[in-house]
């Protein structure tokens, strides 16, 4: 534990430091953070990490993270048509190679792509949005709380385990916690907003953080239980990998931009 808290604050201050940096610093570090997520993905599906088709796969995260606009006034391609290329290279990689590449790998390491390269942009765009700062703080506020009221409500009252298949830890009264603290932070951010953000706005959000938030850590639960490993890396002792910390972050994230919940 204590190693936890000592990773776990370190890393915390880095990352928002660079936060409240933004621009190119906290771009650069999200694309970064991607990339070895990509790398963590990657060894997990059992593919040589460097090799040729995993390295279409890191071009497609590149690609949709990498801040394009504060080179040129626009995005040289869309975010669909940056997918669709990649998708189109990494399916004639397993024609070119004779399936040698087969297509389930191909598959896996598109999935990776989708999850990782769509979810760290938007970790990075909404720093980039008017009152950025306090957006993406709101969002990463609600989400540590809900982690943290899920840990310690399932600590002094869980009794029902709320996917024992998936997650044998995670128990409903939790969950239940952690959407409680999430609303309780939300709305906190709401009174101290000035009027930025209306307190029905942050009961949805608070919501969706939590909601959203522990579905994402329920699903790198799953595919860690499939390959059989504890953590997707072990660059951040006592918490694993960047997988394992942004694991409701990469979801969380494009799931309330898709709803619309901050504004443009």
């Amino acid at each position: 534990m204590k190693q936890r808290l000592t990773t776990g604050i370190i890393a915390g201050v880095l990352f928002l430091g660079f936060c409240m940096l933004g621009g190119p610093w906290y771009h650069g570090l999200v694309l970064l953070m991607a990339l070895i997520g990509y790398y963590e993905f990657v060894k997990m599906t059992g593919v040589m990490p460097f090799s040729g088709v995993a390295l279409i796969g890191y071009a497609g995260v590149f690609a949709i993270v990498f801040p394009w606009e504060m080179l040129w006034e626009a995005r040289p391609l869309s975010l669909f048509q940056v997918i669709w290329i990649v998708m189109l290279v990494l399916m004639t990689a397993s024609v070119v190679t004779k399936n040698k590449v087969p297509v389930n790998t191909v598959a896996m390491l598109f999935l990776g792509v989708l999850y990782i390269g769509v979810g760290f942009y938007y970790i990075a765009e909404s720093r980039h949005l008017h009152h950025g700062l306090f957006w993406t703080f709101l969002l990463l506020g609600s989400i540590w709380a809900s982690d943290a009221g899920a840990y310690f409500v399932g600590k002094l009252i869980g009794k029902n385990k709320l996917w024992p298949s998936i997650s044998p830890n995670k128990t409903v009264e939790g969950a239940l916690g952690g959407i409680v603290i999430a609303i309780v932070t939300s709305v906190i951010f709401a009174l101290v907003s000035d009027g930025l953000l209306s307190w029905q706005r942050a009961i949805v959000i608070g919501i969706a953080c939590a909601v959203v938030g522990q579905m994402g850590d329920l699903i790198q639960s799953a595919y860690k239980r499939v390959y059989n490993i504890k953590d997707s890396g072990s660059l951040l002792p006592g918490h694993g990998g960047i997988l394992d910390r942004c694991d409701s972050w990469i979801v969380v994230f494009p799931f309330v931009h898709i709803l619309m919940l901050l504004p443009y």
